[in-house]
């Protein structure tokens, strides 16, 4: 892809391929951990072989011209008058990181850049965090800016949070910068300390499956979500010195949790200690390679998610259902914000091609929409091509 994108670029904006630099960055994909990041809990995630791509270079003025292969927008900007202005639609994103690199005092001058992603759009395998984490790439290096990279995860993320107005935590920008080949990262959310995990699949691959129903729902329910682990938290602290639910352990939160007084939030309560304590068994899984046991805690995680959680819907249940019947699968559960989006499952390499046909046809039968399946391998984090 890298040589067709420098090619695409000196086509659209001339020049010679020689002065083009090249970049990448991943999406991404969180094997287990959902919905407990905001609890103080772990998340779990690891960067894709698939993500976006960038080909750019510096030009003499002020301005920065945004072009991709994937829409027909195109978007000029001066860097002394960078604003937030809906028509410019995803160059937003970017806009907002550039900005980042100004107000903290970098000297960004102007250049071409041309953009390719092939991240499913809206699929919930972080196409945003992907561009963002991109572009700071592309900053850093043609600017000589010198930041580290966690600190330009941060900048992304306040880029999407403050300019985009997106609430987004910082995961995705996290496993896009940080990621590693044939490795998984167990993340604190709140302190990011974290640490590498082995993903060692010996004849197993992960299959991601995107229902192509749009997680539409998925905002107002996370907002829902928050305020009542935010209520079963407060009922909780009556008594016990914690922050956040995910403090507990299992036992404690068994001998709390009748201060709870509404059912409901009892039970996200319940999901979100639980699932912390399958993420470190999870970890502690892959560390001695027991892929077996990794695959039963991503069938539990499912489980949680749609009886105590109540965040995944017909058809991610329905997609969770057939790829189970498979064989060679041994476990499969939602990914992301639910109500729509991807599945992620872990199946037997000569499985492979039967699961995506099988759940393919079963799904689309019951369903009525045709998904799509991506076999994805464990990739880098972003960087200079």
């Amino acid at each position: 892809m890298e040589r067709e994108i420098v090619g695409k670029f000196v086509e659209l904006y001339g020049g010679e391929e020689s002065g083009v630099d090249k970049f990448f960055a991943p999406g991404r994909v969180n094997l287990i951990g959902e919905h407990i990041d905001y609890n103080g809990g772990y998340v779990f995630p690891c960067a894709l072989d698939f993500g976006t791509y960038a080909a750019a270079r510096k030009r003499d003025d002020g301005k920065v011209r945004f072009a991709t292969l994937n829409f027909d927008l195109r978007v000029e900007i001066d860097v002394d008058d960078i604003r937030y202005k809906e028509e410019d639609d995803w160059t937003n994103y970017p806009k907002g990181v550039i900005k980042e690199f100004i107000d903290k005092g970098h000297e960004v001058g102007g250049f071409d850049i041309l953009y390719y992603g092939n991240i499913p759009n809206g699929s919930g395998l972080s196409s945003s965090a992907s561009l963002e984490v991109l572009t700071a790439v592309v900053v850093n290096e043609l600017f000589d800016c010198k930041e580290d990279m966690v600190e330009m995860v941060k900048m992304s993320q306040r880029a999407e949070n403050q300019f985009v107005g997106v609430n987004c935590g910082i995961m995705d920008q996290f496993a896009s910068g940080m990621g590693k080949l044939n490795h998984a990262i167990l993340l604190d959310c709140e302190t990011l300390d974290y640490k590498y995990a082995p993903l060692k699949l010996n004849g197993y691959k992960i299959v991601i499956g995107n229902t192509k129903k749009r997680r539409g729902l998925a905002d107002s329910k996370y907002n829902e979500r928050r305020s009542e682990c935010q209520y079963a938290l407060e009922c909780i602290q009556k008594e016990l010195d914690i922050k956040n639910l995910c403090e507990m352990d299992v036992e404690t939160f068994d001998k709390y949790k009748h201060l709870i007084e509404k059912d409901i939030p009892r039970d996200r309560a319940k999901h979100a200690v639980e699932e912390n304590v399958r993420v470190k068994e999870a970890v502690e899984a892959l560390n001695k390679e027991d892929i077996i046991t990794f695959g039963k805690l991503m069938n539990a995680s499912h489980e949680s998610l749609r009886d105590l959680y109540e965040v995944t819907g017909v058809e991610l249940d329905t997609m969770v259902e057939e790829a189970r019947r498979i064989e060679g699968t041994i476990g499969s559960r939602m990914t992301g914000a639910g109500f729509g989006g991807c599945t992620v499952s872990i199946v037997k390499e000569d499985s492979v091609d039967e699961f995506i046909r099988v759940v393919g046809k079963n799904y689309e039968d019951r369903i009525g929409l045709v998904p799509e399946f991506y076999v994805a391998n464990v990739g880098d984090g972003a960087g200079r091509i």
